[in-house]
Order: structure tokens, then sequence, then C-alpha cells
């Protein structure tokens, strides 16, 4: 992400985020999500989509943010038997 522009934190409502190991999941969910907002181009944009969607592990989806439009990506396996993040900020390392 050495092109990104970060533009700042964004609470996402209806979401809850959970521990995968070394990543974070976000699904659908009661609560709010910690996430942070960044302008980047299509070509950072195409190498997070080869990362993240790869085995449909991850879904792009748009969301609205006090910046504009901005993709998020959903985690779309089971959550069932994962540690769910209650704060929903993945720093917040006193969570897990």
């Amino acid at each position: 992400m050495t092109n990104a522009q970060w533009l700042g934190d964004h609470h996402v409502e209806n979401y809850a985020l959970y521990n995968l190991g070394h990543y974070p999941g976000v699904v659908p969910g009661e609560g709010s999500v910690v996430g942070e907002v960044y302008r980047i181009d299509a070509s950072t944009l195409s190498e997070l989509d080869a990362l993240r969607t790869k085995g449909g592990e991850y879904k792009r989806q748009l969301i609205q943010t006090p910046y504009g439009s901005a993709w998020m990506y959903v985690y779309q396996r089971p959550v069932d038997g994962l540690t769910r993040i209650e704060s929903g900020d993945w720093l917040d390392k006193d969570q897990f």
C-alpha cells in the first residue's frame, strides 16, 4: 500500500469482526467494526483483489464513509468457533 493515501478511520455499523489467526474477518452482524479508509489507485485495488478474493475467502462490498464511497472486504466463510473481537477493532490486542 505504498501508493495509498490514508483518509481516516471509520466505524461500519451492522458488522462483526472475527479473529482468523493472522488477520481479521468482517461479516454482517450486530455491532460495529473500526476500519481505515485509504485512497488507492486501480493497480493497488487489483493487487488487493488478487490477495483477498482468491478462493472466495472475501468479497468486495461498497460502503459509504464520510470520505465518500469505499470498498470493504467481507469474509465469506463460516465464523462458527472463531473468536469474535467485541470491540470491533483489530488493533485492540486486549480482545484476544
